[in-house]
């Protein structure tokens, strides 16, 4: 499921689109094939896209899911994915944006311009995706959920980041980058500032008045075939 805006970020009419179109039919099929009550707990935080009222919004055959909104002002303390879920995800998402450029001995300006679409894209997001952890994905409930963190003695992902931004200065300097760890650091943290409701607001207002626009594709850029993306679609 793609979706796209100006501003890259989820929108209310999005987020409803992707409960009802991929997340509850995704979460019923794993249920009911691996004998499982079928009964689901979807904890939120209070994000704009979010809405305070999504139990009632959902279709009546949805009712196995159970909406928890996290306490307001909670999500950098103890929203699981915020538990270094995606400053990992990001990480290794910029290590195998790297490593590319430099399997294809270009410069990073001629990577950018040939050799780079929205396909090689998600074949980056799937890879590092796939390199987040499984304890990571379990340790991430350490504070709100302690209980069901194996490990109780886990004490932080701070060598295992480390590791991976050396590779990542390391990736940059053999492409004759001028790039340090500081760099790294500075370059993962932009854009994380989240947009206000009154952005969300003026963003679903844009949408509703044009449709996504081709993407324009500069001179010499290479061409994705059909068959290639079905066959990323469907892993």
């Amino acid at each position: 499921m793609w979706r796209a805006n100006s501003k890259a970020w989820v929108t209310r009419q999005c987020f409803i689109e992707w409960i009802h179109e991929l997340f509850a039919p995704s979460v019923k099929k794993y249920l009911q094939e691996n004998n499982l009550p079928l009964k689901c707990l979807l904890v939120m935080d209070n994000a704009p896209a979010h809405p305070p009222g999504l139990a009632g919004e959902l279709m009546e055959e949805l009712d196995f899911i159970t909406v928890k909104f996290l306490p307001p002002n909670t999500t950098p303390l103890i929203q699981p994915m915020d538990q270094q879920v995606i400053s990992n995800f990001k990480k290794l998402y910029t290590k195998a944006l790297f490593q590319r450029c430099f399997d294809t001995e270009l410069t990073l300006r001629d990577f950018w311009k040939h050799r780079f679409n929205i396909l090689h894209c998600l074949t980056l997001v799937d890879k590092a995706w796939q390199q987040v952890t499984y304890r990571t994905m379990n340790s991430v409930w350490r504070k709100l959920w302690p209980e069901c963190v194996a490990g109780r003695d886990f004490e932080g992902f701070d060598n295992e980041d480390s590791a991976v931004i050396e590779d990542i200065v390391s990736l940059g300097k053999n492409m004759v980058l001028e790039v340090n760890n500081e760099d790294v650091e500075e370059l993962l943290e932009d854009h994380k500032d989240k947009l206000s409701t009154e952005e969300l607001e003026q963003l679903q207002k844009q949408l509703q008045k044009a449709t996504v626009e081709e993407m324009s594709y500069e001179e010499g850029r290479e061409d994705v075939p059909t068959s290639l993306i079905r066959e990323i679609c469907a892993k």
